[in-house]
């Protein structure tokens, strides 16, 4: 299960206990030493999204600080980490090619607004729709995305415009210096908790790459991270019905994968802390934090399941810690981007491995042979689609596998038990849902050919669920009325008896007995859904 290897994997390297805000000394030193090893983590991550964009890193840089900072001080989890993404980049890239920033930097405010909405009509609940097949799935495929993007570091210019495969000497540096800093990372904590195990890591390779100059990429082999306040600038398109009509489809995409992905981060994060996040405020916060992005000339984002990992094993556990990340990367960008630009890539390649050894749920492997087959299908399904498309396709895709399954289900249990009254009725004592997938089955359980003129239908262990369940009720008490025989339904409960009389179908208006104390037979009038056949 992915909430609980997550929790394995935080209990084993960050600290025994959670402090409450206020926080003590320590705590306050943890929080900030947390959110400077997220801030650091950021940088190369927010460059990278805003290359896959196709815009200007500090762009990428503007929306982790915005983006992180509001949503840092009023979304619905404290603990998690919210920036630009490679989820939403990819997305991205094609409005930026065929229409420019500005056209993106609208998109990014109609998409807050979208979010906005979403949470004030409480939208967010929706999210307990998701099964946990689904949930391994997002975490195992979130993890494998996040590996292969760090593959990329593994690039060199080729001098010709392109990139080229690292090979030889270099190569061997890169990799020697990622695997101590996961070395560090694994040994810290059994050493001391004083400083996180990823700050220990990323500051002790950085001392030795710059101490003994070895020529590994750096941060600054990305891009120039030095910029200036981000400013209020209203997106320069043309307000009319065209540019809208551009901006939507790509506004509500935006929106679904950044809810997804935030809501998704935001249960297993509450997971690890033990502590339960407002979806609802989570949606609202992450609309507010874009629409303000926007307006400030950032690329949008939503929650990081990576760099919120990296914040919790590190010990952040309130908003201080998130806070604290965004103005650490806004004093980046303002004071220190010559220090940050020396930091070599192979210390954040390392940090950023560790988290997809911690977030990829490895017990999937064991638990896919012991789960039915169809939500072994779903995992692997959702894992595939989100390392192939995006969060949003693959999560949708695997709810609708996961519903039809269910159904299919279901829909084989409707049966019947059949007896026969003192008086001659015939009783069928229905068991099972009746809804869209029960319907033929449900049919099939009567013979009105052969039956007496009186038959009662017992819903005592079934329940009405739907219109399809509706009319096939009502062709079957069509088909007795065509034979000149009374088909009665009983104990229906309160729900199902509302459904029924609402559509029009009891000749007999009384409630039924919600203890089923007694037996209310409904006689059933045929012909309010005539006009659909």
């Amino acid at each position: 299960m992915p909430r609980s290897a997550l929790a394995a994997f935080a209990a084993a390297v960050s600290p025994s206990h959670a402090p409450a805000f206020p926080l003590s000394v320590a705590g306050i030193r943890t929080e900030m030493l947390s959110g400077l090893t997220v801030a650091l983590a950021l940088v190369p991550e927010a460059v990278a999204f805003a290359f896959v964009a196709g815009v200007h890193p500090l762009v990428g840089l503007y929306a982790a600080f915005l983006v992180g900072l509001i949503t840092a001080l009023i979304g619905g989890r404290p603990g998690m980490i919210s920036g630009a993404t490679g989820a939403l980049a990819v997305v991205m890239v094609s409005l930026v090619a065929a229409h420019g920033v500005e056209y993106l930097f609208a998109t990014v405010v109609l998409m807050g607004l979208i979010q906005i909405a979403a949470g004030l009509l409480k939208l967010g609940k929706f999210i307990r729709l998701v099964p946990h097949p689904v949930m391994l799935g997002f975490v195992n495929g979130l993890a494998i995305v996040i590996g292969l993007a760090q593959l990329e570091h593994f690039r060199l210019p080729d001098g010709e415009g392109g990139h080229a495969w690292m090979s030889g000497g270099p190569l061997v540096t890169m990799l020697a210096l990622v695997v101590a800093t996961m070395a560090i990372i694994w040994v810290m904590p059994r050493l001391t908790r004083a400083v996180p195990a990823p700050l220990a890591g990323i500051g002790i390779v950085a001392a030795l790459v710059i101490g003994f100059g070895i020529d590994v990429p750096r941060v600054g082999d990305l891009a120039s991270i030095q910029g200036g306040l981000p400013s209020f600038h209203i997106p320069a398109v043309p307000l009319n019905w065209q540019t809208f009509e551009i901006i939507l489809p790509y506004s509500v995409i935006l929106a679904a994968i950044g809810l997804i992905e935030s809501l998704l981060t935001l249960n297993l994060v509450g997971e690890i802390t033990g502590k339960r996040g407002g979806a609802s405020q989570e949606c609202v916060a992450q609309g507010v934090a874009n629409t303000v992005t926007g307006f400030f000339g950032g690329m949008g984002g939503c929650a990081m399941i990576g760099q919120s990992m990296i914040n919790v094993t590190s010990g952040g556990r309130t908003r201080l810690a998130a806070v604290a990340a965004a103005l650490f990367l806004l004093s980046f960008i303002l004071f220190a981007a010559p220090l940050i630009e020396e930091i070599p890539l192979a210390a954040l390649v390392g940090v950023m491995f560790m988290v997809v050894i911690g977030t990829f749920a490895w017990q999937s492997f064991r638990v896919l042979m012991k789960v039915p087959a169809t939500d072994a299908v779903v995992i692997v399904l959702v894992t595939a689609i989100t390392v192939a498309t995006d969060l949003a396709t693959a999560v949708v895709a695997g709810v609708i596998v996961s519903a039809l399954a269910y159904a299919w289900q279901n829909a084989k249990r409707i049966h019947a038990t059949i007896r026969e009254t003192e008086d001659g009725a015939k009783v069928y004592a229905v068991e099972g849902p009746l809804f869209f997938g029960s319907t033929d089955g449900f049919a099939e359980l009567f013979t009105p050919e052969t039956d007496p003129d009186r038959v009662v239908v017992d819903f005592a262990a079934s329940r009405v669920a739907d219109q399809s369940a509706l009319a096939a009720i009502e062709a079957l008490a069509a088909r007795y009325e065509a034979l000149g025989k009374t088909l009665s339904l009983r104990h229906l409960s309160r729900d199902c008896h509302r459904l029924l009389n609402r559509a029009g179908q009891l000749m007999i208006d009384s409630d039924d007995d919600p203890e089923y104390g007694i037996a209310v037979d409904y006689d059933v009038k045929a012909g309010a859904f005539g006009a659909a056949h």
